[in-house]
């Protein structure tokens, strides 16, 4: 399993390397599939509690928001539109369902994977999109997501090696507070050398990444606070609806949100603690 974790690793960082350094359309490409992909599962296991979602209109549901920062720019009236729209539409589809028993349970779980997935990773094409789309943008997302990336390997060999204290085991019994606390460790000194590198990489390119160390440690405590926060999430929908992981997509990690879990929070929280700061 870890021979494949890192295989996987080993292809799939350089191509979100690309994605992110070269922004419209690759990292919107990359973000749409993971949000696709992500709401599927969610449907998928969704089914395995015996409920129904509208998948097909979940998915266009979700496109549409994981796509609103993009239509957001030009016109701010469009969302109200999409989510009126899509929630009139999937109304008046229960009309047309067969099965009438569990009909809003239905609907609700619906708009629970559109919510969680598709809205929430919107967030990273914010990031992205801050400056402009500039290398500031760039640089918060490199950031945030390679501080992610060090927290999650950070835990899970912590973890494995150190592991004693089960920190939510009726939630996921392999999570330990040595492996947290190894997360968060890595966390605040990847999010340290990231930083140092970027501002390297920047200078290089005439524009430098302005920052405070102070700042940075703190955005390196929030990813590996709330990446974990997601992992428990995802722990307890999987756990709720009887499934070891979502999907197999992933080797050696299993379904894109088993994979994209800690990230489904981070983007938000990193776009607005950014704006924050800029705003001091």
């Amino acid at each position: 399993m870890l021979k494949q974790r890192v295989t996987t690793a080993a292809v799939g960082v350089p191509l979100l390397v690309f994605a992110i350094w070269f922004g419209i359309p690759w990292f919107t490409i990359l973000i749409a599939a993971a949000a696709l992909g992500g709401t599927y599962e969610f449907y998928r296991m969704a089914n395995f509690d015996r409920r129904e979602p509208l998948l097909y209109l979940g998915l266009l549901w979700a496109l549409a928001l994981v796509l609103s920062p993009h239509y957001l720019y030009r016109s701010p009236d469009v969302l109200p539109v999409v989510i009126t729209a899509t929630t009139l539409i999937s109304l008046i589809w229960l009309l047309c369902r067969p099965s009438r028993e569990k009909t809003f349970r239905n609907w609700a779980w619906t708009i629970a994977g559109v919510l969680y997935v598709g809205w929430m990773l919107s967030y990273w094409l914010n990031l992205r999109g801050l400056g402009d789309g500039s290398e500031y943008g760039r640089n918060w997302v490199y950031l945030a997501m390679l501080t992610t990336f060090a927290n999650d390997t950070g835990a899970f060999f912590i973890g494995r090696a150190r592991g004693r204290h089960k920190m939510a085991p009726a939630i996921s019994p392999s999570k330990t507070w040595e492996g947290a606390i190894g997360g968060l460790t890595c966390a605040i000194l990847g999010a340290i050398v990231t930083a140092m590198i970027l501002n390297l990489i920047s200078l290089k390119l005439g524009a430098p990444f302005v920052f405070k160390y102070w700042q940075i440690v703190l955005l390196g405590f929030l990813v590996s606070l709330f990446a974990q926060l997601g992992d428990l999430v995802e722990s307890l929908l999987k756990r709720n609806m009887g499934v070891k992981e979502s999907g197999n997509l992933l080797p050696g990690h299993g379904g894109i949100l088993d994979r994209f879990d800690s990230l489904i929070f981070v983007g938000a929280v990193i776009y607005y603690y950014v704006l924050s700061i800029n705003a001091l």
